[in-house]
């Protein structure tokens, strides 16, 4: 199979400028593995007392004499409709492991936060920090080393890159990501985003609204859009950490169930056969979850993420390589925001099987990669199937619906879904699948705020009556923990309709469900850190040039010299935020992850 040159240069780069690092990590991977082999065997009779108490007799000699035993790290919570189906997962994973003559048990649980209650909210300001959150909790569940494999139960938005950064840290074991499946389909989201810009033009009231959302988010499983959580579903399954066609199926479907079961079954032979998470995720693995990012037309926060992951396993990633993927990859899909279709339709018209078949025949994807399944990621590609109560991946999933999936001969673009952009403002991204005019260039005055609520404040006033390009700033990791400003899409989409030029430019993030509104996001250096976008004034002109990849603030170097940066004060306090000053002070830029680790 032809695999794009200029991918496997990408590659090729990212193997040369990690070379150290990673060999770093496989080194800590090869001792970890040394350690752990005769761990329960050397280890205290009290200890496996202790490990083992809670199961009944057999299988506490199982455990004390070596048996296989796999540790489940969960994000199950109710109060979040993509992590309440997970509370039954474990109880199907003990008995399929039961079948297998293995032990499972819960080793810990992880905090699973929901973007969509917390936007607009102090709560908002923890949720980049979550992930690191959720990683450091992954790692204190593996910690207690009695375990042979284990099986990360986790959907959403930093769940899952938290849930794989801590994974990767006890790399010498097979680890398995299981994800819980969307909810069905309720109104369509374009129903859901009109609503919101009725409501933002006062057009209908607050209950109006409520009725709405309600219509849309109203069951367990995930949001039916393509955000982040389901962006992160599919990134999972084209590396091999989930099964073949695992990402979409619904919660309490009959394939769910199997999938549970199937998982266990492919972490134990895993182990069988010496396979370790850390050393199956390659380069090439790393290239293909960029490609399925930008042809999928993905989340902006995974652009963050990937960098965090990848360097959780020894692999240096930046953003340039992210933007050139962009800029030779296809977008081959067409899901809400970027379309009108929701990821169950996306599901019934070949879903993730023949996404990655696309991808593989227009030589997009190394097919050459581990996954659960082992060696090849041609059984991706395949139907899943269910035969005497057995999943079976036998024939090739097709294109059933060519409005939602296309083969790379038929791109809806010819290049992708994110783009850096350059300037004397810093470096940003923008995310450009979702914009009718991809190619735009608007010059505008600025509208310079230090917070979202002034920005709404301003709407609400008439004040945004007019061309502009409002910079949202001080919203960088290390002010206050990098929160996505997805409340301000409504009304700016109002300002849109009425015809004026709108964008925004801010250190901030956008929601993995925007897109619509030319948003240069994760600008760098951020204001706190005396960025340029600190020095910007009300009134001064800023052009963005999509096509170019540029954003210019068209003030003479001489008076940027004599202006002060703008003074970025947060309040810290309450909602929890007073226990994450050490994680601002130690966060690292977007450039490497926005992590604490970086």
């Amino acid at each position: 199979m032809n695999i794009s040159k200029q991918l496997i240069a990408i590659k090729d780069r990212i193997d040369k400028r990690s070379k150290s690092s990673r060999s770093s990590y496989l080194q800590k991977v090869t001792f970890s593995s040394e350690k752990t082999k005769s761990a329960r065997k050397n280890m205290g009779c009290s200890n496996i007392a202790h490990a083992f108490a809670s199961c009944d007799k057999a299988q506490q000699n199982h455990g004390a004499n070596g048996g296989n035993v796999i540790g489940i790290v969960s994000a199950y919570n109710d109060m979040l409709s993509a992590h309440a189906p997970l509370k039954d997962y474990p109880d199907i994973i003990k008995k399929s492991s039961e079948k297998r003559d293995a032990i499972a048990r819960v080793a810990g649980g992880v905090p699973a936060m929901c973007d969509g209650i917390t936007q607009g909210e102090p709560g908002m300001e923890l949720s980049l920090f979550s992930r690191d959150v959720i990683a450091l909790s992954t790692a204190v569940a593996f910690s207690h080393n009695v375990f042979d494999a284990g099986i990360c139960l986790g959907v959403c938005d930093k769940i899952v890159p938290g849930l794989v950064i801590g994974a990767l840290s006890f790399g010498h074991l097979p680890i398995a990501m299981l994800p819980a499946g969307p909810m069905p389909t309720g109104i369509s989201n374009e129903e859901k985003s009109t609503n919101r810009k009725k409501y933002a033009a006062g057009e209908i009231d607050r209950s109006a609204l409520i009725s709405s959302e309600q219509s849309a988010y109203h069951t367990s499983g995930t949001c039916t859009f393509y955000g982040t959580a389901n962006t992160n579903q599919l990134i999972m399954e084209v590396m091999g950490l989930q099964l073949p066609s695992s990402s979409f199926y619904q919660p309490n479907s009959q394939e769910r169930k199997l999938l549970i079961d199937k998982t266990v079954d492919c972490v134990l032979k895993l182990k069988d056969k010496n396979k370790k998470m850390g050393e199956m995720l390659d380069a090439k693995s790393w290239v293909n979850a960029i490609v399925a990012l930008i042809a999928s037309g993905g989340s902006t926060n995974l652009a963050i993420h990937l960098i965090a992951m990848a360097e959780a396993g020894g692999f240096k990633i930046t953003i340039e390589d992210i933007d050139e993927v962009a800029s030779i990859t296809p977008i081959i899909t067409n899901i809400y925001p970027n379309g009108k279709a929701d990821v169950n339709e996306f599901h019934n018209s070949g879903g993730v099987a023949a996404f990655i078949g696309s991808l593989l025949d227009g030589g997009y994807l190394f097919e050459d990669v581990e996954t659960l399944l082992g060696k090849g990621l041609n059984i991706y590609r395949n139907k899943l199937e269910i035969e005497v109560e057995t999943l079976v991946w036998k024939d090739k999933s097709v294109i059933l619906d060519q409005s939602i999936i296309r083969d790379m001969s038929n791109p809806f673009r010819k290049t992708g879904g994110l783009k850096i952009i350059n300037g004397n403002i810093g470096k940003g991204v923008i995310k450009t699948s979702a914009l009718k005019n991809p190619d735009a260039i608007i010059k505008a005055p600025a509208a310079v705020f230090n917070n979202q609520d002034d920005v709404l404040k301003a709407f609400n006033a008439n004040e945004l009556n007019k061309n502009l390009i409002i910079v949202v700033r001080g919203q960088g990791p290390s002010a206050n923990g990098m929160p996505e400003l997805h409340k301000l899409t409504s009304p700016l989409n109002v300002l849109q309709s009425k015809g004026f030029e709108i964008a925004i430019i801010t250190d901030g993030r956008m929601s993995g469900a925007s897109g619509s509104i030319p948003a240069v996001i994760h600008i760098t250096p951020e204001a706190k850190n005396l960025g340029p976008i600190g020095l910007i004034n009300n009134g001064d002109i800023v052009e963005l040039n999509i096509k170019e990849g540029t954003f210019k603030l068209m003030v003479d170097n001489d008076v940027l010299k004599n202006r002060t940066h703008a003074e970025i004060n947060h309040t810290h306090e309450g909602i929890g935020r007073e226990l994450f000053n050490l994680f601002r002070e130690k966060v690292g830029s977007v450039e490497t992850g926005a992590s604490i680790f970086s």
